[in-house]
């Protein structure tokens, strides 16, 4: 399957699940304080067997086509967890998950599991808005002395930003699905009306003063 129909089939998943909600007449607030026309968590995909284990399959396609000496697979914290373990095991890696920050109790430990010096690791993330707490677990594993040879998420909405932190950290992104397949998807759907395109369009150009 190639990548364009893999990232519809991907955004129509998403759509169907209600991982993905629309609302350009109603915007979302995000904690950034954004106004946004749409809100995602893919978490939900994983009570529907099926495209969960599509998802899988895909997220660990990407992973041995474009990172094939990778060692390990570390999910981020939180959504990335489950979505890490179904790839680690489908690819009989091991796997581990690195949290937000280190814990307060206990040993202290902010990634979980056996991380070893120089291990080539590639990090599985659920949702890309501006790469900021996906990179900061990126560095968490590098100053723990694991080797980020790469991120591979479910969705990204694209922004600018993120290909510029992406960059800057020099770790290569690869997402199964994105912004414009998301929008065709549900045009073609019916999930909105062709006059919301414009909107939804305009959004992602400039997610933090729109609306």
């Amino acid at each position: 399957m190639d990548s364009t129909t893999t990232a519809h089939k991907v955004a129509s998943f998403l759509l169907e699940t209600e991982a993905v909600k629309l609302r350009p007449e109603q915007p979302f607030k995000w904690s950034s304080g954004w106004n946004s026309p749409i809100y995602c968590d893919n978490r939900v995909t994983l009570s529907f067997p099926h495209i969960r284990s599509f998802i899988k399959q895909q997220l660990a396609e990407l992973v041995k086509s474009n990172f094939s000496e990778a060692e390990a697979i570390a999910g981020v914290a939180t959504a990335g967890i489950a979505q890490g373990a179904l790839v680690a095991d489908l690819l009989e890696m091991p796997f581990l998950y690195v949290r937000p920050e280190p814990k307060k109790h206990g040993m202290g430990n902010q990634i979980e599991g056996k991380l070893l010096e120089g291990q080539k690791v590639v990090l599985i993330e659920d949702l890309i808005s501006t790469g900021g707490s996906s990179l900061k677990a990126a560095e968490a594993v590098r100053a723990a002395g694991g080797n980020v040879v790469g991120m591979a998420a479910i969705f990204t909405y694209g922004f600018a930003l993120a290909e510029e932190n992406f960059r800057t950290a020099g770790i290569p992104l690869v997402c199964l699905s994105n912004y414009n397949a998301l929008t065709e998807a549900a045009l073609q759907n019916g999930y909105i009306a062709a006059s919301a395109m414009e909107a939804l369009a305009e959004w992602r150009k400039s997610p933090e003063t729109w609306g």
